[in-house]
C-alpha cells in the first residue's frame, strides 16, 4: 500500500539497487528514499521468491545501509505490513538490528502498518 511505483523510485531523493544474477536476471531489489536531514527510509525492498533465503536480501540490504553510513545518515526506518504474512520480513528486519516505532515522515498510525527503525553509528 505504501510501496513507491517505478516513477517515484526514479524521483529526488531516492536511491535504488538492483541485484542480479549473471546476465539481466533481477534477484532483488532495495530503496531509500529521504525522510528528512539525516534520516532515509527503507523503501521497495524485494527478493525473487525462488532465492529467498539465499542472502540476496541480507546483501543488499547491508551495501544500502552502508551507503547510508558513507553520506553520514544517522537513522533509517521502515513501515511494513502488520499482518502475519509479514512476520518473517519483520524478523529479518529485526536480525539487522531494526526496532519498533512509532510513525514517521507522513505515516501515521495505522493497524496494518508496523514501523521500524535503526539508528546508524559510524562504521
Amino acid at each position: 500500500r505504501h510501496a513507491l511505483d517505478l516513477t517515484a523510485l526514479q524521483g529526488d531523493g531516492v536511491r535504488l539497487w538492483v541485484g542480479r544474477a549473471d546476465g539481466d536476471e533481477i534477484l532483488g531489489t532495495v530503496a531509500l528514499a529521504a525522510v528528512d536531514q539525516g534520516h532515509e527510509e527503507l523503501k521497495s525492498m524485494r527478493t525473487e521468491p525462488r532465492v529467498r533465503g539465499t542472502g540476496v536480501a541480507t546483501s543488499l540490504l547491508a551495501h544500502a545501509l552502508e551507503d547510508a553510513r558513507r553520506r553520514a545518515v544517522s537513522r533509517v526506518s521502515l513501515e511494513t505490513g502488520s499482518m502475519e504474512f509479514f512476520e518473517p520480513a519483520r524478523r529479518f528486519y529485526a536480525r539487522a538490528g531494526f526496532r519498533p516505532c512509532e510513525p514517521f515522515g507522513s505515516y501515521v498510525e495505522d493497524p496494518l502498518s508496523s514501523f521500524m527503525t535503526l539508528e546508524l553509528g559510524p562504521r
